[in-house]
């Protein structure tokens, strides 16, 4: 794994259970010899009795895309989730066009690719009801995610986005203008191999409502509550998982009164308490890594 995140220190032992040993290989805030050198002497490994010829996985490519190229070459390992599907979740567009195309239910949503006049960010906020919800395309954990009330409001979020879309650098210079759903309960499920593997309701304490947050983000101090989630909701987060062709996925899902939306999914999704989810979690988790490791490559990307 080269995350040392909640997720590695939850999976260790139930996977350990199993017989299947887990290690970090650390894949970021470090440096790399790329010429000429032993590459395996070059992988950072937690525990110092690991050998790194020894991984037949790796769990979910880096995060960093650079850094990843590195790593996957040092490892030379088929991956759960790979590039391919790590780079295909990050992109929110993609997601809902290809969900969408799928026949999949998902919110009203334009993108908007920069540069264009405030002109067509005013037509393309025509379509929608204020508030509406301002997202960039390819962030995670609810970072620059906005709520814009009015269209002046929208313009002044838009402005921000501008600045960090002129900085050469920024390779995504695209957002997302999305419906707000104020009374929509938020769900995260897990999708491993293609069957659902359970859910989580993501809350925001009382207080925090009333103080007139809305972003339901763990990382923003939403509460994660196992649930026992409808058959449709199931049945929508297996089917999101196989449009786009993802063993191993978390799909957020909106429940409204009339029915459940994709919102987002998530290659890279953190693993909560196992008490959260089905009782054959772990025993699917293993089940797919032994897959992979035995046919040299994922099922689908």
């Amino acid at each position: 794994m080269t995350t040392a995140a909640e997720t590695y220190e939850r999976v260790r032992g139930p996977l350990a259970d199993r017989g299947i040993d887990v290690d970090h290989v650390r894949a970021k805030e470090r440096t790399f010899r790329l010429d000429g050198t032993d590459g395996d002497a070059d992988l950072d490994v937690e525990h110092e009795d690991t050998d790194p010829e020894a991984f037949d996985v790796g769990f979910v490519y880096p995060s960093r895309l650079m850094e990843g190229a590195v790593v996957d070459r040092r490892l030379s390992v088929p991956w759960i989730n790979g590039r391919d599907a790590v780079v295909t979740s990050r992109n929110k567009a993609g997601v809902l066009a290809t969900l969408s195309a799928a026949g999949l239910p998902v919110p009203r949503t334009t993108l908007v690719s920069n540069p264009v006049d405030e002109s067509v960010v005013a037509e393309a906020a025509a379509d929608f009801e204020f508030p509406v919800v301002v997202k960039p395309n390819s962030a995670t954990r609810g970072v620059g995610v906005a709520k814009a009330t009015d269209l002046d409001s929208l313009l002044g979020v838009v402005d921000y986005l501008n600045l960090a879309h002129d900085y050469r650098a920024t390779g995504d210079k695209s957002y997302l203008i999305q419906e707000f759903l104020p009374d929509a309960r938020d769900y995260r499920t897990m999708v491993v191999d293609g069957a659902y593997a359970g859910a989580v309701r993501r809350e925001l304490p009382a207080d925090a409502l009333a103080n007139g947050r809305w972003k339901h983000n763990v990382h923003r101090g939403a509460d994660a509550r196992g649930v026992e989630l409808d058959p449709a909701g199931r049945e929508l987060a297996e089917r999101a998982a196989a449009a786009l062709g993802i063993d191993y996925l978390g799909v957020d899902l909106l429940k409204t009164d009339d029915g459940f939306l994709v919102n987002e999914t998530n290659a890279r999704p953190t693993v909560d308490a196992a008490r959260k989810y089905e009782p054959d979690f772990y025993d699917r988790l293993a089940g797919l890594i032994r897959r992979v490791a035995e046919t040299g490559g994922e099922r689908s990307r």
